[in-house]
C-alpha cells in the first residue's frame, strides 16, 4: 500500500475522472495531499491528526493537508480526529471503520457508502459529505454538527439536539431499524448520563461526552454486542 504526494491540480484531475462532483471538492484546501491506492486497509486506529501514526508515514514521511484514497478504505479500528487541525480524508469508494469520531476542522468526503458501529460529529467547523448511505448502529451529532450531505440514507439510531431539525437536513432519508429499542440496548451503559451532568456531557441526547471520547481513544466498545 504505497502512498505518494499529490499536487492539487492532480487531485482535481483524479476527482473528475472518478466523477466526484465539483460542488463536493471545491471547499477543500487547494494544497498537497497524500494519495493512497485503493482498495486500502488499515489495522488498528487511523488518527487523521497524527500522520506519524498512520501506515502511510513510510513512503510519505511529511504530513500533508490530508489523504485521498483512490478506492475503498477499510479500517478495523477507529477513525479519529481530536484536535483543532484541518485534516482531510477523501475516499473515492466505500469507507468502513469500527467507529468514526470527528472533532476540530475535519474534512470527510466519501464517494460511496460509510459503514461504522458509531459515527460521532463533535464540532461546528467541518466539511462532511457522503454520496452514499451512512450506516451505523448509532450516529451522534453534537455542538451543532450535521453532515453537509448524506445523499443516501442515514441508517441507524440518530441522536441529535432538536434544534438541528434533521428532517430538513441534506439527508436522503432517515431509517431506524429498531425504533422501539431503548438506548440502553444499543450503547454500553458507561456512555449514558446517570445523575448529575458535567460540562463535557451532551445532556440533550443523554450521552456522557468525556466517557465517549475515553472509550474511543482507548479502543473500548461503544455499542452492545447483539
Amino acid at each position: 500500500m504505497r502512498s505518494s504526494y499529490l499536487a492539487w491540480d492532480d487531485a482535481v484531475d483524479l476527482f473528475e475522472r472518478r466523477r466526484l462532483p465539483e460542488g463536493t471538492y471545491e471547499n477543500l484546501y487547494e494544497e498537497e495531499y497524500i494519495l493512497v491506492p485503493g482498495p486500502a486497509s488499515v489495522t488498528g486506529e487511523l488518527p487523521l491528526d497524527e500522520h506519524e501514526r498512520t501506515p502511510w508515514r513510510t513512503d510519505t514521511p511529511d504530513a500533508a493537508t490530508g489523504y485521498v484514497v483512490d478506492g475503498d478504505l477499510t479500517v478495523d479500528g477507529n477513525i479519529v480526529n481530536v484536535d483543532d487541525g484541518a485534516a482531510a480524508l477523501v475516499v473515492l469508494g466505500d469507507l468502513r471503520a469500527r467507529n468514526i469520531y470527528l472533532a476540530g476542522d475535519t474534512k470527510l468526503i466519501v464517494l460511496g457508502h460509510v459503514t461504522a458501529e458509531t459515527f460521532v460529529g463533535d464540532m461546528t467547523d467541518k466539511l462532511v459529505m457522503i454520496h452514499g448511505d451512512l450506516r451505523t448502529t448509532v450516529a451522534i451529532f453534537w455542538r451543532e454538527f450535521c453532515p453537509d450531505l448524506v445523499a443516501g440514507t442515514l441508517h441507524g439510531r440518530t441522536l441529535a439536539p432538536a434544534y438541528l431539525d434533521l428532517p430538513t437536513a441534506p439527508i436522503g432519508g432517515l431509517v431506524d431499524p429498531t425504533p422501539d429499542a431503548p438506548l440502553t440496548g444499543l450503547l454500553v451503559p458507561e456512555l449514558l448520563i446517570k445523575g448529575a451532568v458535567s460540562p463535557d456531557d451532551f445532556p440533550e441526547i443523554g450521552i456522557r461526552g468525556s466517557a465517549l471520547r475515553e472509550h474511543l481513544l482507548s479502543g473500548l466498545p461503544l455499542t452492545r454486542t447483539p
